[in-house]
């Protein structure tokens, strides 16, 4: 079976053994599911979930295009006429508690291909990070001990090199702050003497494969705590940084955007209630603040 199609399959069926474990921690919602076309070829499979126990919105989106490389991607790319195919798995959620964090995965798989359609490049990309709104050191470490797990199975030298390259991607540079604490991030993974294409395969397969157990028992440990409406408040100001993110700095979004890509299914990372406050810093010594310390200078939180 040829790559993109073994990764394509993979994504179907860890999309459904995500959404099916979400609803059963939400008890309440179930993911509404959109099969969309893309004009140019290929499509897609979105599913969101809205007014839930738990999350307040989600969505769990799996696409697979192809055709030619829009002119903007080539420039992007520094490639002439070619043609292109990926696919991959994206999903974020967003939690009514605001002592539940928001997470965000991507999983993908990209090929170019030149006149006679051969691969003339092909690369994995990826990871899995969390933003939460109230710190629990417990949770971070518990998050980010998952993901190292899954990345000493292939190689010792993987998580503090992707954990490294999240905090540094997941910045908001007009903020100075990260846009949360961080996870994996790894992206343009080729063949090489070191790792070949079904290693890296089987390296992303992990780490999606790690997500759950990464996020759901933080779910489950904070969801049924009691919150004030000041704190939802402060939850919905964080969600305007994220908003800032996804919309001025994130290339997932950019690719998108720049290849026609279903906007609904774009865009559904965006939470549904936030606030923009004007020149808002939280009080000295408070809860919020500390995070905001955090966010300013990144932890290691295996070794803390």
């Amino acid at each position: 079976m040829k790559m993109k199609d073994k990764f394509f399959k993979y994504i179907h069926e860890l999309q459904d053994r995500i959404t099916s474990t979400l609803e059963t921690v939400d008890g309440k919602a179930s993911f509404r599911e959109d099969l969309w076309e893309r004009p140019e070829g290929g499509g897609g499979r979105t599913r969101v979930i809205e007014n839930g126990n738990v999350f307040e919105k989600g969505g769990v989106n799996i696409s697979g295009v192809h055709g030619k490389l829009p002119k903007s991607m080539q420039t992007y790319f520094n490639v002439g006429d070619v043609d292109f195919f990926a696919c991959g798995l994206s999903l974020v959620l967003h939690p009514k508690n605001p002592m539940v964090p928001t997470v965000h995965a991507n999983w993908r798989y990209f090929e170019m291909y030149n006149e006679t359609g051969e691969i003339i490049d092909s690369w994995f990309g990826g990871g899995q990070d969390l933003t939460p709104y109230y710190l629990f050191e417990e949770d971070a470490k518990h998050f980010h001990q998952t993901c190292k797990t899954a990345c000493d199975k292939h190689n010792p030298e993987f998580y503090p090199e992707y954990k490294k390259r999240c905090d540094e991607y997941f910045y908001n540079t007009h903020r100075n702050e990260g846009r949360g604490i961080g996870g994996l991030f790894f992206d343009y993974c080729k063949a090489s003497e070191a790792m070949t294409m079904e290693n890296w395969y089987n390296f992303v397969k992990e780490v999606g494969n790690s997500f759950l157990d990464a996020y759901v028992p933080i779910v489950e440990k904070r969801k049924d705590l009691t919150y004030t409406k000041a704190q939802r408040h402060w939850q919905e100001i964080r969600r305007g940084r994220y908003v800032e993110f996804n919309l001025v700095h994130d290339k997932g979004t950019l690719f998108g955007l720049k290849t026609n890509g279903r906007i609904e299914s774009i865009l559904m990372s965006l939470p549904p209630h936030v606030q923009w406050v004007y020149d808002h810093h939280p009080k000295k010594g408070s809860d919020e603040e500390k995070l905001l310390e955090v966010l300013r200078n990144p932890i290691d939180w295996i070794t803390k």
